[in-house]
């Protein structure tokens, strides 16, 4: 198959981070900061990129902001000549760093949010930050930047997408993602009390068109589907090694940012091999292009170049084999392990969390 550029490069700079969010997708086992890419590793990547074909580098972590190194590897990728987009918590940033973002180069910030109540938002990111994004997000508009915000949904939040809606375009958002949960991670560990059930699903959705009608003059509205509760899966990245490639903090290349959870596999590292090798030839980048490697049903389904078997991470963690059809799909023989688990959702959301461990002094 023609493999083609990778289009854009996520650039997961540190594991460290304040917040202890419970829907967290990074790995169970963070990279700690001395096994961290050094300053001139990550300028070499960057030089990669822009050489491989890169047309855009998203920085994020953890907390990026972390890096003390953030505005020269920014003016880096924009020599490269890619696109620059900050995906940020906003905890930690001052009007002076933001201004600095600013003056280095930064294309867009994309500031997260947890809720629009605040005592919600606290005990969602297990900390006290929502004030502090208030204000990051006026520090960011300020210094003229283009504000984008996110929302990871769940069951603690999914009644708030209308009143979400309205508190980031109060901010001054220019688009907003509303990202139902993917549940890799933590947020796999915590799965049982995250997910939701059809009918609050149902009622997110009717708050999505109100939220539309209302705010989508103004401010863009991104929907990420809930794939739990979809027929078929969603398409794994675009497919796999099609057009997007994760470095992570310790400098292992992944096709996407929660490929780590594949223990079967083997993931190059830019300390050993180029961002070219490493895209064209490795066989963690081969492993599930194509179709050849697709069992049945996938195999001669009419919709193998749509989903591409939908997520390999996925179908590792709850069938045990990254080659398996993604059990979300109704036509996988595993999909009574998603179909259970959705049935089983609880009526009510409560206490029993497994916390994110915070990686703010790995």
């Amino acid at each position: 198959m023609d493999i083609g550029y990778p289009y854009a490069l996520t650039a997961e700079l540190t594991h460290r981070c304040p917040l202890r969010c419970v829907y967290c997708s990074n790995p169970l086992e963070l990279e700690r900061r001395e096994a961290e890419l050094t300053t001139d590793e990550w300028l070499d990547v960057l030089d990669q990129a822009g050489r491989l074909g890169v047309a855009q580098v998203h920085f994020t972590g953890g907390e990026p902001l972390a890096r003390a190194d953030l505005e020269p590897l920014i003016r880096k990728a924009r020599e490269a000549g890619l696109f620059v987009n900050l995906i940020t918590s906003g905890v930690g940033l001052t009007a002076k760093r933001a201004q600095q973002l600013a003056d280095a180069g930064v294309d867009s910030v994309q500031l997260s949010v947890q809720a629009s109540v605040p005592e919600l938002s606290d005990f969602i990111a297990g900390t006290r930050a929502f004030e502090r994004k208030r204000q990051a997000a006026v520090w960011i508009r300020e210094a003229g930047i283009p504000l984008h915000m996110n929302a990871v949904l769940h069951r603690l939040n999914l009644q708030l997408v209308e009143e979400l809606a309205e508190m980031c375009a109060s901010w001054g958002a220019e688009r907003l993602e509303l990202a139902n949960a993917q549940y890799y991670g933590w947020a796999l560990r915590n799965r049982s009390l995250l997910l939701p059930s059809r009918e609050e699903l149902r009622e997110a959705e009717e708050a999505l068109r109100r939220a539309k009608e209302r705010f989508g003059h103004r401010m863009e509205l991104i929907w990420v589907i809930p794939d739990y509760h979809e027929e078929y899966p969603k398409p794994c990245m675009g497919g796999w090694g099609r057009w997007s490639m994760t470095v992570s903090p310790d400098g292992r290349v992944l096709p996407c940012t929660a490929a780590s959870e594949i223990r079967t596999l083997q993931f190059e590292n830019v300390k050993r091999r180029d961002l070219a090798w490493i895209w064209r030839e490795s066989p963690s980048f081969n492993a599930f292009r194509g179709s050849d490697w697709m069992p049945e049903p996938c195999r001669s389904c009419e919709r193998k170049e749509l989903d591409f078997g939908g997520c390999r991470c996925q179908a590792y963690l709850l069938a045990g084999d990254a080659g398996q059809t993604d059990p979300v799909c109704h036509r996988s023989p595993h999909h009574r392990l998603v179909a259970e688990t959705v049935s089983g959702a609880p009526k009510q959301a409560a206490g029993g969390f497994t916390w994110r461990t915070t990686g703010e002094n790995l």
